[in-house]
């Protein structure tokens, strides 16, 4: 069994807890209780969105999704900023929202648009020294961050309102490369606009291919495991070929194979004639060699 799945996670889960569960289901599934399951960029506890997960074999796919663009809609508070940049943690700083702050961060959006560099928060999964930057923020500590390169693909000021609170929000859509922390961009923002801010709420609606309009509950998963796992083919825009029995015998045992008819791409997926994906192979020239061998 292989393929990935487009997981719905709720706020209030993690990341490793929805992998916990959808291994219990496909193991139930595949009647296989060490089945491989991994997630493709974790999702803090708070938010809620597309969560990526690859299941079986598929799970060796992960370092070929080239893919990584991300986007997500988040709301931005103005007036307070907190110890972890959302919602969740202990108000650090809070200052009146100044007159014309909206129109402010309308103007300032283009300003973060494109290649900036932004330092990973505190509480992040960033190791220092061996040690996750979460887990020294919890013991008290503050260590110097190295500033990363990201990209901002687009920023939109979708709306504004009121939060629970009576505090003014804005409600943002983010576009932006793998490795960006939109609670620090939330932070950033604030600052340029003169006012301490925090991030309140966080949806991701896309991850590379899987978008938030075709994700599927736990509860639907559990419902249909089969229905719910998506081919690799469908993710990963490598062109198929088949092998004759004589030829995916060989490919399955490591060894490489000619080419049926030339070369479609560098790297392609090869199914045997009982159309079974037997693994990933690379071309070189007229030979195709095993990259990454299934069954």
């Amino acid at each position: 069994m292989l393929g990935f799945v487009n997981v719905f996670k709720p706020a209030g889960p993690t990341s490793a807890q929805v992998v916990a569960r959808l291994r219990r289901i496909y193991g139930l599934y595949s009647r296989d209780r060490h089945i491989a399951v991994g997630h493709l960029g974790t999702l803090d506890p708070q938010a809620a969105g597309v969560l990526p997960i690859a299941v079986g074999k598929a799970t060796r796919l992960i370092p070929m999704l080239t893919d990584q663009r991300k986007s997500y809609v988040c709301t931005i508070v103005p007036g307070r900023s907190t110890a972890t940049g959302d919602a969740l943690g202990e108000i650090v700083a809070s200052a009146p929202v100044p007159s014309g702050w909206d129109r402010k961060l309308r103007d300032m959006l283009p300003e973060f648009v494109g290649k900036i560099e932004q330092v990973p928060p505190m509480y992040s999964a960033v190791h220092h020294e061996g040690k996750r930057l979460y887990e020294l923020a919890r013991e008290g500590k503050q260590v110097e961050r190295k500033a990363r390169s990201i990209t901002i693909y687009g920023l939109k000021l979708l709306g504004l309102s009121r939060n629970a609170d009576g505090a003014p929000v804005a409600r943002v859509r983010v576009a932006c490369s793998e490795g960006t922390y939109v609670r620090t961009l939330c932070e950033d923002l604030g600052r340029a606009i003169g006012t301490p801010a925090h991030m309140g709420a966080l949806v991701r609606e896309g991850s590379g291919p899987f978008v938030l309009t075709e994700s599927r509950t736990m509860d639907e998963i559990s419902d249909s495991p089969r229905e719910a796992l998506i081919p690799p083919e469908h993710i990963i825009p490598f062109p198929t070929i088949v092998l004759d029995l004589r030829h995916s015998a060989d490919f399955r045992a490591g060894r490489v194979v000619p080419l049926p008819s030339g070369a479609p791409a560098k790297h392609v997926f090869v199914r045997d004639e009982s159309r079974t994906l037997v693994g990933v192979g690379e071309t070189h020239g007229a030979l195709l060699a095993p990259r990454k061998v299934f069954v």
